[in-house]
């Protein structure tokens, strides 16, 4: 195992997860005094805008140290799934601590801006990220010692397909609400999604599109570690 990478990339990733979780704090100071609830407080477009940019370079952030400490493109994959995992844990257990925030870990929360609002339970992203953890060990267990690795198209379907099932989870009860007020067409303007996030509260978490999602992409990760499990390396006869 590669414990030097390893310990420098949860590192990085902790101490990200920190500053995510210290805007957090500054942003609900200003903006929601008495405690965060939904529906969100308005903000300006450019605030807006700002919030979006902050969440792709974060994701550039933890894709460039992936980089520094990979080998090859499967390698890199898994360091970024590692380290957004990691991330994402440390930026609740953060916020716990700094304003005791969730209540629970069924408390909802906002999760991404892109494209849309995506909202669900603390708890949803945690039990993804555990799955992100196991695949990205297993990938940088298999290739550290030697083993070239890569996903079936079966494989990569099943992620993707997962993926995606979550992602529906996640954005069908603002979709619900969006389209009651607005047409297909005004999906794709800030404008109109300032306007709706100002009076959406989320009403419901679809948990079995969810858990259909998480038992997809596990099902990918057993097809992939049973593949796999058998590799010699050339140096184990030594």
């Amino acid at each position: 195992m590669q414990h030097k990478p390893y310990l420098a990339s949860t590192i990085f990733a902790i101490s990200m997860a920190f500053f995510e979780s210290a805007i957090v704090v500054y942003i609900r100071y200003i903006a929601y005094p008495e405690g965060f609830d939904f529906p969100l407080q308005p903000i300006v477009k450019s605030l807006a805008l700002t919030e979006l940019l902050r969440e792709v370079f974060s994701m550039i952030m933890l894709g460039s140290v992936a980089c520094l400490i990979s080998r090859n493109r499967m390698e890199r994959f898994a360091w970024f799934i590692y380290n957004f995992a990691v991330w994402d844990i440390f930026y609740y257990i953060f916020l716990k601590l700094l304003l005791n925030w969730p209540e629970s870990v069924f408390t909802m929360d906002i999760l991404f801006l892109i494209p849309v609002i995506w909202t669900g339970p603390v708890l949803a992203p945690v039990l993804l990220s555990l799955l992100m953890i196991l695949l990205s060990m297993l990938i940088i267990k298999k290739t550290a010692r030697g083993q070239r690795v890569s996903f079936t198209t079966t494989e990569w379907a099943l992620f993707f397909g997962g993926s995606l099932v979550a992602i529906v989870s996640f954005t069908l009860d603002y979709l619900n609400y969006f389209f009651v007020k607005h047409s297909f067409g005004e999906l794709f303007s800030m404008k109109k999604h300032l306007e709706a996030s100002a009076h959406y509260e989320p009403q419901h978490f679809y948990w079995f599109i969810f858990f259909a999602g998480f038992m997809i992409i596990a099902s990918g990760i057993a097809a992939f570690h049973l593949r796999t499990r058998h590799f010699i390396s050339k140096y184990q006869n030594k």
